[in-house]
């Protein structure tokens, strides 16, 4: 019981009410009813100013933007811009537009610096705002593939929690920043148009929001909460408004059951296989779930380790019941999954299926007599371990509820190893036989699998 109460409290905290994951009663529009359209809103900048700078100095262009990335973006062509976008958003009931509202927000765009370096595909990361302020959680460990396949990541501010905290964060440079006009609206009801807007912008070309580069692909992906926000949004919104998303991908959090025409690929961590409802395989639905993985591991926190010492002064540790922190890599399986979604957005050829991870009898995770988990996405950190990565954890005390996100990583001793493997060879063999799997599967991209491979050889078991 333990267990289950700072799991749910968990839930709670990730910023979605129970009514709101509870609330799907919109009705459908009858089939005479015109959708909605989305208009285009206006777009400011790109902003000036830029790392290193100054967030408290009193003119833009000595501050820079909240959360820069810290990835050498010259290295693979690619800019970071930042600007406002304002608007009209709505506030519905039943699918009808209840009242209109003025918006004001910032969109943080990372892209190719021309038109040929990119790939036609654009991210759209709903911003997470669980800490209280925006992540761009998807953004970080995947920064690699997004630049070397040429996609363009957009970071969309779209809810109160996020806004309030930049407008805090740098005054000069966000001051005028407002999802709630003026605090009459609550609940962040405008978020889902202020959503939708920045997707319209990317699509007009006049706006200049994507330095020139015209889309054919415009994919709709958040983590999380964000996830949760985004199931309300296609299950409650979308039905009634002009369509601007080509595919949705939700990770690690809840996700709709499809049934329409866009496309909706869930990915799983271990750990959220019992925190969150999962959706079943259907031809608008793919499901993947990813052993030994958890829904806020190692790669993610050393992503935005640099970036959070920058802007926050310090990155946060914590007091967890085991070493915290799954290094099995959630984001090559999701690396993979972008590409799929994008293929089936493109040209309707679905991703492939995966296994499930199994479950004990008593609902939770089935594990080994090592404690691996059984089943689902068994990446070769899993399949050919040098330590035990499971979704699991607990609180050491109640101010870290947080712990039981980041699952677990207990390196093995050299005994281990040794009973293990037979050697350093035979380790790098049980790699390749894994990431082989996977790659044919289409469950890891080849240039991760290859990463994987020379990594295990650089390393030394016991011989």
């Amino acid at each position: 019981m333990a267990v289950l109460a700072s799991r749910l409290g968990t839930v709670a905290a990730l910023g979605v009410s129970t009514a709101l994951l509870a609330s799907t009663a919109s009705a459908s529009p009858a089939p005479d009813q015109p959708l909605i359209p989305v208009p285009v809103p206006q777009v400011e900048g790109p902003l000036p100013g830029g790392v290193p700078g100054d967030r408290d100095a009193d003119r833009i262009e000595d501050t820079y933007p909240f959360f820069a990335t810290t990835e050498d973006l010259d290295a693979y062509g690619y800019v970071e811009e930042e600007f406002v976008v304002s608007g009209t958003g709505h506030r519905y009931s039943d699918g009808a537009v209840v009242s209109e509202h003025p918006y004001r927000t910032r969109v943080l765009v990372r892209r190719p610096a021309d038109q040929g370096g990119s790939n036609g595909a654009a991210l759209v990361e709903w911003q997470n705002v669980t800490a209280g302020n925006d992540l761009d959680a998807l953004w970080g460990p995947s920064a690699e593939h997004i630049m070397r396949s040429g996609y363009t990541w957009v970071g969309v501010s779209a809810q109160h929690v996020g806004v309030s905290h930049l407008t805090g964060w740098s005054p000069a440079r966000y001051g005028g920043l407002d999802v709630t006009d003026d605090g009459t609206v609550g609940d962040d009801q405008l978020s889902y148009d202020v959503f939708s807007q920045a997707a319209k912008a990317l699509r007009s070309p006049e706006t200049g929001i994507a330095g020139g580069i015209e889309f054919d692909e415009v994919l709709a992906i958040g983590a999380s909460q964000s996830a949760m926000r985004m199931t309300v949004y296609y299950e409650e919104v979308l039905p009634h408004i002009e369509p601007v998303y080509d595919g949705y991908g939700f990770v690690v959090g809840t996700a709709p059951a499809g049934e329409r025409p866009e496309p909706v690929f869930q990915v799983m961590s271990e750990t959220d296989v019992t925190l969150f409802p999962v959706q079943e395989d259907g031809d608008d639905v793919r499901v993947w779930e990813v052993a030994g993985t958890a829904h806020s591991g190692w790669d993610g926190r050393e992503a935005r380790r640099e970036a959070e010492v920058r802007d926050f002064g310090e990155q946060g540790e914590y007091d967890c019941a085991e070493p915290p922190f799954s290094r099995a890599p959630l984001y090559q399986v999701l690396n993979a999954s972008y590409d799929h979604l994008r293929t089936w957005a493109a040209d309707g050829t679905p991703p492939p299926t995966a296994e499930p991870i199994e479950r004990a009898p008593g609902g939770g995770v089935a594990r080994d007599g090592d404690g691996f988990a059984l089943g689902g996405i068994r990446l070769s950190q899993v399949e050919a371990p040098r330590a035990l990565n499971t979704g699991t954890n607990l609180p050491a005390s109640p101010e870290n509820e947080f712990c039981v996100l980041f699952g677990t990583h207990v390196q093995f001793s050299e005994e281990q190893l040794a009973e293990r493997y037979r050697g350093h060879g035979d380790y790098v063999s049980r790699v390749v036989r894994a990431e082989r799997k996977n790659v044919s599967a289409g469950h890891v991209t080849a240039a991760d699998s290859a990463q994987n491979r020379q990594e295990a050889a650089r390393l030394r078991g016991s011989e």
